[in-house]
């Protein structure tokens, strides 16, 4: 019965995953016609050529794609970290301390996914123009002597632009971890001498680190995948992440085996990113089991 009712799922993660996949591996793995100057995919893996895989493994490890690849984790590092340090205490707060307000917080933080992802980087491109609020603001309270240059390249501007995109796919699953804790165990804490700040370091923050750990999964995972943030905030070479030469080689340039190659090389970096995340999410339910 169960392998029946998993079937759909099965057929649906194989229709729109796996063999798109393989599409994208039969184009890296391909050849392009000399004549129209286009892909064509070898569906055949024993015909597969790994010459254009090979160029990019190496750019990308020593030649002009090392940058992009160091920028990128740093982005998204950074990205990452602003996400931890905004949206921890806002899940906590919400799911120990908003009491009945907590339905009205919840439906703030759900609010943004009900807007177009691109019609609010859009307003937010108003607010940081050179005449924009944000630089108005900045030099009524004379915090700068001349506007700040948001949309000119501005690696900031990039890493602000990704914590305000993923920003509630942070708080979301994180405060369903926090909701779960018993809060029998706080008071047990409190009863063994244990100050508010103790408690917190030796209770809350080990028991939602399964929840962290998720959070920051799901957070970072399509960070790395994002192109369109930067092209809207920044649009400068300096500035370029690995999606951003994917979207390139894939829509602008000739040479799309290139484009899907840095897509498989991006893929397996991911893998074992989600590798190590499954590793230590099962090690932190072990501890809290």
């Amino acid at each position: 019965m169960w392998a029946l009712l998993a079937a759909p799922g099965a057929f649906w993660l194989v229709a729109l995953f796996a063999v798109p996949f393989y599409a994208i591996a039969a184009v890296a793995f391909g050849y392009t016609d000399p004549v129209f100057n286009a892909p064509v995919p070898e569906w055949d893996p024993r015909y597969w050529d790994f010459t254009a895989f090979s160029e990019i493994l190496t750019r990308s490890v020593s030649g002009d794609l090392r940058p992009v690849f160091l920028r990128t984790l740093l982005y998204v590092a950074l990205a990452l970290g602003l996400c931890v340090a905004i949206g921890y205490p806002v899940a906590y707060y919400v799911a120990r301390h908003a009491g009945r307000r907590r339905a009205l917080l919840l439906g703030l933080i759900l609010a943004p996914w009900w807007v177009n992802y691109l019609t609010r980087m859009l307003a937010w491109l108003n607010l940081l123009q050179d005449d924009g609020y944000v630089n108005d603001l900045l030099l009524l309270t004379r915090l700068v002597d001349e506007p700040v240059r948001w949309l000119s390249g501005n690696p900031v501007t990039v890493v602000l632009a990704l914590v305000y995109g993923y920003v509630p796919f942070f708080i979301v699953p994180l405060f369903a971890t926090l909701d779960r804790i018993d809060p029998l165990l706080l008071e047990a804490a409190r009863d063994l001498g244990c100050s508010g700040r103790r408690a917190f370091w030796h209770v809350t923050l080990p028991l939602s680190r399964p929840g962290l750990l998720t959070a920051s999964a799901i957070t970072a995972l399509p960070m790395f995948g994002d192109y369109y943030t930067n092209t809207l905030v920044s649009g400068s070479p300096t500035t370029t992440m690995i999606a951003n030469q994917i979207e390139f080689y894939l829509l602008g340039g000739t040479r799309k085996e290139l484009g899907a190659s840095l897509v498989l090389l991006l893929s397996a970096l991911l893998m074992a990113l989600m590798v190590y995340y499954l590793i230590s999410s099962r090690r932190a339910e072990e501890v809290v089991s």
